[in-house]
């Protein structure tokens, strides 16, 4: 079974439109949703209007939240700024097998990269690599 911990921009992406391409995540099979209370709410201080937050808040109901930890630092090769370490910590600290994010900025140079025994990608690379090894 695998472990997906969300960022927050996927967060925010999934709650941002009632029919979002995103909640196709909530919808998989076999795997374990985790996130942190630090992603959902810098997730939710970037939605705009409470129906947003009202679905970010449902969306919120079905995943397993885990923090940083005692852990402060990450390993001597991953370069992130101050902001993300505690994404990265966060999904370290969930034994999570992948970590989605859309922050190609600072996660670019980690994507198809394992950190931790966790792979690092985009959301739709992700949905894209399942359906290929189900079809």
């Amino acid at each position: 079974m695998e472990r997906l911990f969300l960022d927050a921009n996927v967060l925010f992406s999934a709650a941002y439109q009632p029919d979002a391409g995103m909640l196709r995540i909530w919808k998989l099979e076999n795997v374990v949703l985790c996130t942190s209370r630090y992603a959902l709410e810098e997730a939710r201080i970037n939605l705009s209007d409470e129906n947003q937050r009202a679905r970010l808040d449902k969306l919120s109901g079905s995943l397993a939240f885990f923090e940083s930890g005692t852990r402060k630092s990450l390993p001597r090769s991953v370069l992130l700024p101050e902001k993300d370490v505690p994404i990265l910590l966060a999904a370290i600290e969930a034994r999570a097998t992948h970590l989605l994010t859309g922050d190609v900025r600072h996660f670019r140079v980690y994507f198809g990269k394992k950190i931790e025994g966790i792979t690092i990608t985009r959301p739709g690379e992700y949905l894209r690599r399942r359906r290929d090894r189900t079809a």
